[in-house]
């Protein structure tokens, strides 16, 4: 088993696939201009006519930052993405994980308590996949990017 303190490229690699399955999954919602995500719970009418903005123009957008979170994923294994200031990496890693964590966070929780959204108790278990895997994605990256004192 590897040691903890050992950073680990599979972990960005898994979570750049995720961030790519959810661009598709909204890229496929914003082409018949509907909310919600494939395999998940359905969005009624009413909730569509009343979201912010147009159902197609949401869901393009949610997927451009799905590409863009694959991005950023890639970047933290990458010779290119190592460039990026490491404070200025972690600070983008930390909101990040804020709009992951809270998206997880709302499927575990429906998903294994209910709250009235729709999610089941697999999409509870991806929910948790996704945050540990994201976890683990930082930790790497600033294992590799520390400066060893010396």
């Amino acid at each position: 088993m590897a040691h903890s303190e050992n950073p680990r490229r599979w972990p960005a690699y898994a979570t750049a696939v995720l961030f790519l399955g959810y661009a598709v999954g909204k890229a496929a919602f914003a082409l018949q201009a509907r909310l919600g995500f494939p395999g998940g719970p359905p969005v009624s009418a009413a909730e569509t006519e009343s979201y912010f903005l147009d159902a197609a123009a949401g869901q393009w957008l949610a997927a451009a930052t799905g590409v863009l979170g694959a991005c950023v994923a890639i970047a933290t294994v990458t010779a290119l993405g190592r460039r990026v200031p490491r404070p200025l990496m972690l600070l983008v890693l930390a909101g990040m994980l804020l709009a992951v964590g809270g998206g997880a966070g709302i499927m575990i929780l429906d998903g294994f308590v209910g709250i009235g959204v729709g999610w089941q108790w697999y999409h509870g278990v991806l929910g948790a996949v996704v945050i540990g895997l994201f976890l683990e994605m930082t930790r790497s990256y600033a294992v590799a990017t520390r400066r060893v004192a010396g």
